[in-house]
Parts: structure tokens; sequence; C-alpha cells
């Protein structure tokens, strides 16, 4: 089972090295997942980076799931994968994958999505964007109701993805969002460390809050 928190996603980042030490900088504050997406690299590229992500966050025990590439998860031996709409079948990524890693996909805003997911052994099913996304500013819009009823349906993680900010973050976890996946806000942020550090610290609350 996942643990909650930050679902960290990674920019585009052309210098290895600078993302490199980026992403080290954040695993103390101890993310549920990492993703490794880079949309502007090419193939070596985004291998190298990927290669040497994993290492580091091995090192850290935090998981490197890849976006968008079972190929590159597979020839890595990473944690995991991410798939989106035009990424694959997932019970075809399940097999290949084996029982053992993360297998998590972008639902949007569909049911239909989510409900095949869960049927095809995903371990998280991801909606969004929640909020306008700078990342994806066209992205359809998922409410936090979609939240709330797909945890409930399915027994699956939640992940919410778009626009998520530490302002407007505590509404998702309060519908049940179990990972926060973000990239600006925090890779942006003044001081990122301690804005990861303060994502993690939702789900810490969370947790102490009495029940109703």
């Amino acid at each position: 089972m996942l643990t909650p928190g930050l679902y960290l996603v990674t920019p585009d980042q052309a210098d290895g090295d600078a993302l490199f030490a980026a992403v080290a900088a954040l695993l103390p504050a101890r993310p549920a997942l990492v993703q490794y997406r880079n949309k502007l690299a090419d193939a070596a590229a985004r291998r190298d980076q990927a290669t040497r992500l994993l290492a580091l966050c091995r090192g850290a025990g935090v998981p490197l799931v890849i976006n968008d590439d079972l190929p590159l998860a597979l020839a890595i031996g990473a944690d995991g994968v991410h798939l989106g709409r035009d990424d694959g079948d997932p019970s075809e990524a399940r097999r290949a994958l084996g029982p053992g890693r993360i297998l998590g996909v972008s639902c949007y805003d569909e049911w239909a999505r989510a409900k095949a997911g869960a049927a095809a052994g995903v371990d998280y099913l991801a909606f969004g964007a929640v909020y306008p996304s700078p990342t994806k500013p066209h992205a359809p819009r998922a409410g936090l109701e979609l939240l709330t009823r797909a945890k409930a349906a399915f027994g699956l993680p939640v992940a919410a993805i778009g626009g998520i900010t530490l302002d407007n973050a505590p509404p998702l976890v309060a519908a049940g969002a179990s990972l926060l996946a973000v990239i600006s806000d925090v890779f942006s942020a003044p001081d990122p460390a301690a804005r990861a550090a303060a994502y993690a610290g939702l789900f810490e609350r969370s947790t102490q809050e009495p029940s109703a």
C-alpha cells in the first residue's frame, strides 16, 4: 500500500545535474512518490536522468515511477510507471511490471477510466486537473466529489493532480486524496525543501484529527 503524502513530479529540466540536485534536496521531506517526467529531453537524456534519479531515490527509500514510458521503466528497473490515456493498456502494463511494482493511471475526469484501471490492478488512480494547471492549461477539470467517490468505490489510493498549491491542498486531502501530485509549487518555491515538508504536514494533521 502506498503511503499518503506528496507525489513529487519532476519539471522539464535539460540539465541533469540541476535536476539531480533539486530532487536530492527534497528527499529528506519523505515524499510518498517521485515521478520522473520530462517532455523535452531526448531518449538518451531521459534514460540517463531517470537512471541517476532511481539510484538517488533508492538510497532515500522513496519509490521512483516513470511518466508515460513503460519500456524505460522496465529497462532501468524503476519502481513503477504512470500511464496517461495514450500510453498503453494498463492490463498489459500490469503483466509486464509484475505484482511488486507500482502502476498508476491518469483518469482525468472519466469514471470509466477509473473503473477500467481498478479492474486492471493499478495501485492508484489519478484525477485532474483538480484546479487550473499551468503545466496543462487545457486539461479537463475533475471535481472534488470524484476523489471521494473513487476512494469509496475502489478502495485504492487516489491522487489529485493539477494546479495544486499548499494553500488549496487541504480540501483535496479532506475529499480523500491520498497523494498530491505537485511540480511548480514545490520546485519553484523560495524554499523547496520547506514547501515539501509542509505538504507532508498536511497528511500528518489529517491523521491526527478526531473523527466526527
